[in-house]
């Protein structure tokens, strides 16, 4: 089906916070899941008689396991704080786009049902019944979140949105009104092993096909092993970098930097995929699945370090989850982080002196970087906090000669969003994805404009995707995004052709 035409909002000289446009995105809406893609993944096809009651009983099991939930729902005081950090909001000007009203209206339910007031006097509180109307409203607003977590950081209550609208998809999911984008990609995860439905004997013609190009731009014979058993490293990256542009470049890298270094690594065909959109729908069960996939190659391959590639929701699902969903990890090497991400491997090669690199091989790129959502403010990366900053960062310094950094206040734990995680990178919400892209497009056309950038790199499969589809709409060429691992493919040093 084609999108419906809508107008890119135009880039300003400095951020603006827009006029309300009341329901200006009401008429956004991911597709539904069918039955089968719901019932493959353990949810009910579709609503039936009594969805009310269920999604109301949910609601209370959620509030039971998760104080935390609980606390969102109560604590909020409607100060504003959050109210111009949302990115869809400063795209759309949809004021149920602010992260106050977003929460709230998960919040109307829970004073219905869950408080003293809203039981006896609701309309004295703004608590309202569950309906279809209702979800209705969470369908639109919970998938225009992507779960960036921009606003806790400016929230003086600690208020986690992403935890709200996780709640909020996994009541959706437990009554029969899943997203089919997210939830058909989890089923794939479960049948095949990676997020795009790449069955091992393709995934081998692709590594096979990536030694034989290496070996033509080289000369040098890099492998890319795939369920070798007795590796040092289990690499767990995106599937995105098995062949698509420009995520492939990334996984190039990962293997030169592994022949440089001489450390013996492997993929899995088990375990092929590091994203996880368990965490994108809020359900634990499917989350602690998936990651158990890479606990199982682990073991059976007996690797000694799992490496996560650039993937920025893979990387916080390992970094924040892993410990209690598949750990401990007594049985992998102890002297390495578990896990380590592969901007983590790469620095410490780097500050160990064990890689050799050619700057000027990327003289033809002015960099900038752009602090992905879950890793900058939810993980941590090396031994000192602001790591994940830090750390790659300094690799693109190693390899490249030109970098300047975006305006402060639009990087680090203020970054903002590619406009396309969450599980909204589907073209069903191109519209979304494209006026959500808008501040980040604001800060990159400033480095452009005065320091004449050319390239953003980040380490994130969903970014890189995501630009490449709406950097075009902004005016500025696709090709310009790329990966960290890119820019280190280009400048390594292997050693003499043919050695």
């Amino acid at each position: 089906m084609a999108t419906a035409k809508f107008e890119t909002p135009k880039l300003k000289p400095y951020p603006v916070i827009p006029l309300i446009a009341e329901g200006a995105m009401a008429h956004s809406k991911p597709y539904v899941a069918s039955p089968k893609i719901q019932e493959a993944i353990g949810f009910p096809g579709e609503l039936s008689d009594g969805w009310e009651q269920r999604a109301v009983a949910k609601m209370g099991e959620l509030l039971g396991k998760y104080r935390s939930l609980r606390v969102y729902m109560d604590a909020c005081v409607h100060c504003g704080a959050c109210s111009d950090k949302c990115h869809y909001f400063l795209g759309t000007g949809d004021p149920k786009n602010m992260p106050v009203a977003r929460q709230d209206l998960m919040r109307a339910v829970y004073r219905r049902y869950f408080t003293f007031a809203g039981k006896h006097f609701p309309k004295l509180v703004g608590a309202v019944d569950m309906s279809r109307e209702v979800l209705d409203e969470w369908w639109s607003y919970y998938n225009q979140c992507s779960e960036c977590r921009r606003c806790s950081v400016f929230c003086p209550y600690g208020i986690d949105t992403a935890e709200v609208t996780m709640a909020a998809r996994e009541i959706m999911d437990s009554v029969g009104h899943g997203q089919k984008y997210a939830n058909e990609i989890i089923g794939k995860v479960h049948r095949i092993g990676n997020n795009l439905g790449i069955p091992g004997p393709a995934l081998e013609d692709t590594l096979l096909g990536l030694e034989e190009d290496t070996l033509e731009e080289t000369g040098v014979a890099v492998r890319f092993p795939l369920d070798v058993e007795g590796a040092e490293v289990l690499l767990v990256t995106p599937s995105a970098d098995f062949f698509s542009e420009p995520h492939v470049e990334s996984l190039i890298g990962y293997a030169k930097v592994f022949h440089a270094a001489g450390i013996s690594w492997t993929l899995s065909s088990k375990a092929s995929e590091a994203g996880n959109f368990g965490l994108f729908i809020g359900n634990y069960e499917q989350m602690r699945n998936i990651s158990m996939r890479v606990k199982e190659a682990a073991q059976q391959l007996g690797v000694k370090r799992i490496v996560v590639g650039e993937c920025g929701h893979a990387w916080r699902v390992a970094y924040s989850f892993w410990n209690t969903l598949i750990g401990p990890f007594d049985w992998l090497d102890a002297r390495y982080p578990v896990p380590q991400h592969i901007c983590e491997f790469t620095h410490d090669l780097i500050q160990r002196g064990a890689l050799r690199f050619d700057k000027s091989k990327n003289d033809d790129r002015i960099i900038t970087f752009h602090d992905s959502c879950n890793v900058a403010r939810a993980s941590r990366m090396g031994r000192v906090p602001g790591g994940q900053f830090v750390i790659p960062r300094e690799i693109i310094k190693a390899v490249a000669n030109r970098f300047h950094d975006m305006a402060p206040g639009t990087i680090h734990e203020s970054t903002f969003c590619c406009g396309g995680g969450g599980g909204l990178l589907t073209d069903d919400l191109l519209e979304l994805r494209v006026k959500g892209a808008l501040p980040r497009m604001e800060a990159l056309k400033h480095v452009v404009d005065d320091h004449g950038v050319n390239f953003m790199a980040t380490i994130c499969a969903i970014c890189k995707a995501q630009f490449s589809k709406v950097l075009p709409a902004y005016g500025f060429d696709m090709s310009m995004v790329g990966g960290v691992h890119q820019l280190v493919s280009k400048a390594i040093v292997l050693g003499e052709p043919n050695s």
